[in-house]
């Protein structure tokens, strides 16, 4: 059985490198919407066609389970596609409960794309968690401009972050929440601005745990499996095939497992 994820464009490898982790007998698609990055300042309409799209390729490519590994995504698509396909869909949730859980005295800083800030799930899922209002709303745009170009280290992104992050009195703020799996590359970046008592916490594991508990409730595990894992990539329909985009691929998931201990 074959498990599709799909992102706007390099986010998504984010929650590929831990899926692959924590199933590594299963076969993997991915689908990078790299012709239509970004996706958090289009309109909805237009993101829903996209992930509509993305969705229905997957699964004409045999895909038993589908992972909307994107935050914008999710939050604007996710009930339109639960609703016109039959197979399983997991999104992503920002990791809000579990960081107000964790912090109960301090404020905690949602960063994500411009248009999942706009959108009522974001704002429904505070209003059931946030009962005494300590979460602040950041959109970081440019973050993912500066991740699919890969300069996840240059200056000027360093720059960008030390820019939206001024306004803010850090000391005040126990966890950032990671509402974007683009931002995930920028861990080292947010490390070099914000005290080190300040979490970084995302929803990469808890979307792998869903996943893992929707193919063993749904008995969609492979009778056979490949010896290593298998995954294979597609940029907006097409199979990626060249050694330059598998190799910047390849680094884009060694550097996701380097910035999960950040």
């Amino acid at each position: 059985m074959k498990i599709g994820f799909m992102d706007s464009g390099i986010g998504g490898l984010n929650v590929l490198q831990q899926a692959v982790k924590a199933m590594p007998g299963e076969e993997f698609l991915y689908y990078a919407d790299s012709d239509n990055v970004p996706y958090g300042v289009k309109p909805k309409d237009e993101v829903i066609h996209y992930v509509d799209s993305a969705v229905g390729f997957l699964a004409g490519q045999g895909a038993g389970a589908i992972v909307i590994a994107c935050n914008t995504a999710t939050s604007v698509a996710i009930d339109y596609i639960r609703q016109a396909y039959k197979l399983p869909i997991i999104g992503m949730e920002p990791a809000v409960k579990p960081a107000i859980e964790k912090h109960p005295d301090k404020r905690i800083l949602i960063t994500a794309t411009p248009l999942s800030i706009k959108e009522e799930k974001l704002h429904n899922l505070l209003k059931r968690v946030d009962n005494n209002h300590r979460t602040d709303l950041l959109p970081l745009p440019r973050l993912v401009e500066y991740a699919e170009a890969g300069r996840f280290d240059a200056d000027e992104a360093y720059t960008y972050l030390t820019d939206v992050l001024s306004g803010y009195n850090l000391e005040n703020y126990s966890a950032i929440v990671l509402g974007c799996t683009h931002f995930n590359y920028f861990k080292a970046a947010f490390r070099r601005i914000i005290p080190a008592h300040v979490e970084l916490l995302d929803g990469i594991d808890g979307t792998v745990r869903q996943l893992m508990h929707v193919i063993e409730y749904n008995k969609l595990t492979a009778a056979t499996k490949p010896e290593e894992p298998l995954v294979t990539y597609y940029i907006s329909g097409k199979p990626v095939t060249d050694y330059k985009t598998r190799k910047f691929y390849s680094a884009l998931m060694s550097r996701a497992e380097s910035m999960r201990i950040l």
